[in-house]
């Protein structure tokens, strides 16, 4: 299972098992701010604010915080000025990292990043050292037994998606960014219920770990995820399932 899918997967059951309301909050009102400033308040022509209004609701964000965010994007309300950067790196056994990231402080941030990439074996990059072995593309993730192979297949067909990835207990669909909010209507009109649905950056190749390197980079995901600036963090690794249950 690829570095994004298991990352995807892991953080999920994490995240039903002891989920930092406060902390998903923070993260999901700086995207609302950021969206608005770039695109307008009306998320009916911000694609990118709907998903992030979509996103707050899922995680029962009273609409009071959103309607605020939303306020200090477009100047409406004071607020920080949040600053989008990605940055780049390398975790144990040279796996490929990329960190997107909103800050009112880079040198703080840069500070920081530096620090748990060092502590947990890994080491930061220069822009552009990675990003090339990645694809920004829409994803979806449906529970295998929620939805029928078959009507998945053919959906897909009718909706103009790009792949169909079979895990063990999941389907991945993968859209081109351009198609991503038509196909994402399409899961709507089904009244099908993904577990994610987003735009995010897919590995082109994969790089398998395991032992200690396993356990590194799971940790490095683990701490760049928890830092309150990084709003998603994806990387290349693969580690075999037998090695996943053995780490717990």
């Amino acid at each position: 299972m690829s570095g994004h899918s298991k990352w995807s997967t892991i953080k999920r059951k994490k995240g039903a098992a002891d989920a930092k309301r406060g902390k998903i909050f923070s993260k999901i009102i700086k995207e609302i701010t950021v969206a608005a400033r770039i695109g307008g308040g009306d998320p009916e022509g911000n694609p990118r604010l709907r998903a992030a209004i979509a996103l707050a609701k899922s995680e029962n964000m009273p609409k009071e915080n959103i309607e605020r965010a939303i306020k200090k994007g477009t100047g409406e309300q004071e607020g920080a000025a949040y600053e989008e950067v990605m940055y780049e790196g390398y975790g144990p056994g040279g796996v490929a990292i990329l960190a997107q990231v909103l800050t009112d402080n880079k040198n703080r941030t840069v500070a920081d990043l530096r620090h748990i990439f060092t502590k947990n074996g890994g080491s930061m990059g220069e822009t552009g050292c990675v990003a090339w072995m990645f694809e920004k593309k829409g994803y979806i993730v449906f529970d295998k037994n929620q939805i029928d192979e078959e009507a998945l297949m053919e959906w897909g067909l009718e909706a103009g998606v790009e792949d169909i990835r079979e895990q063990e207990n999941e389907w991945e669909v993968i859209t081109s960014v351009e198609n991503f909010e038509k196909v994402r209507a399409a899961v709507e009109q089904k009244q099908w219920t993904p577990q994610v649905a987003e735009i995010t950056m897919l590995p082109k190749n994969t790089i398998t770990v395991d032992g200690k390197n396993a356990e590194q980079v799971l940790r490095l995901m683990e701490a760049l995820e928890e830092h309150d600036d990084i709003q998603h963090v994806y990387s290349n690794f693969d580690i075999p399932d037998k090695v996943m249950e053995a780490l717990g």
